[in-house]
């Protein structure tokens, strides 16, 4: 079976993009684990497919799925990437757009310097809707959450952006347990359906430096979502003011919310980059299975 498909990325996290629009195609879980292999398939973080709108008053559905082959709620970066795609695809001609995703609706809108800004919805910090088993039963929505790591308990603030986040702040991203400890928040059995485990740190109070290991995909290049979870998270504890530029391995976003520890219902906007690097077709192999 061969398959049509754009190779993007946002600020290194990077994607295979499939127009499920005029193809007939949604890849299996073993599907999306060759395409995402970096050896013998495309190579990418994530899957991004663009279906028709299943609501009225609506632009398009998207989808997204990890490397590991699992279905996700929601992708930052993949949002912009979104919308920069179904414009070079001739799929609509306006700049804003309504997509529906599994964690609700967001609007990207492409500006015209090329930057894509996502609205990404409110936050949501209370346990239940990230899920998380918070020991504060007194304290459910909490700023800060203990966390017991492998004997390590660590501070975290919990946060969803339409997909779970727990968020640490730490001296120096450059020396951040990212790739011992992240793998072991991710699977914490805390966080029923895992998490992304964000470390980030402060430079000054418009200003901090990020690295996100992924929930199904391990440590990118950047993380939307991530930066957004972040920057709320260092508002809520009174050590960022909105806006803020979030630095991390693959290039720079800017975030702002106007929320508080206080009043947290209020919408993330995040602005950043997108960028097509190429469309080719490739044939699936036919002895894929799930295991």
């Amino acid at each position: 079976m061969k398959i049509r498909f754009t190779k993007m990325h946002g600020l290194g996290n990077d994607f295979v993009v499939l127009d499920a629009i005029n193809q007939d195609f949604v890849p299996t879980p073993a599907q999306a684990r060759w395409l995402a292999d970096r050896h013998f398939g495309v190579g990418c973080d994530q899957i991004l497919v663009v279906e028709r709108a299943s609501a009225p008053g609506v632009d398009f559905r998207y989808r997204i799925f990890n490397a590991d082959g699992g279905e996700v709620e929601q992708c930052g970066n993949g949002a912009r990437c979104f919308v920069r795609f179904v414009h070079e695809q001739g799929l609509t001609s306006a700049r804003a757009i309504r997509v529906e995703t599994q964690s609700g609706l967001i609007t990207p809108r492409l500006e015209a310097d090329g930057q894509v800004t996502v609205d990404m919805g409110v936050p949501r910090f209370l346990p239940a809707e990230i899920p998380f088993d918070s020991p504060l039963r007194e304290m459910s929505d909490a700023v800060v959450q203990p966390l017991d790591v492998n004997g390590t308990q660590i501070d975290i603030s919990v946060v969803s952006m339409g997909n779970p986040h727990a968020v640490q702040v730490v001296a120096d991203v450059d020396v951040a347990p990212v790739a011992t400890q992240g793998p072991l928040i991710e699977t914490h059995p805390r966080f029923p359906r895992r998490v992304n485990a964000g470390f980030m740190q402060i430079v000054d109070r418009h200003a901090i430096r990020l690295r996100v290991y992924e929930r199904g995909a391990g440590e990118t290049l950047a993380c939307g979502t991530g930066a957004c979870a972040a920057v709320v998270a260092g508002i809520r504890r009174g050590l960022l003011d909105t806006p803020v530029r979030v630095a991390t391995r693959g290039g720079e976003l800017s975030i702002a919310w106007a929320g508080s520890a206080a009043d947290g219902a209020h919408p993330v906007l995040m602005t950043g980059p997108a960028t097509t690097v190429f469309n080719a077709e490739i044939e699936l192999p036919n002895n894929l299975t799930e295991s």
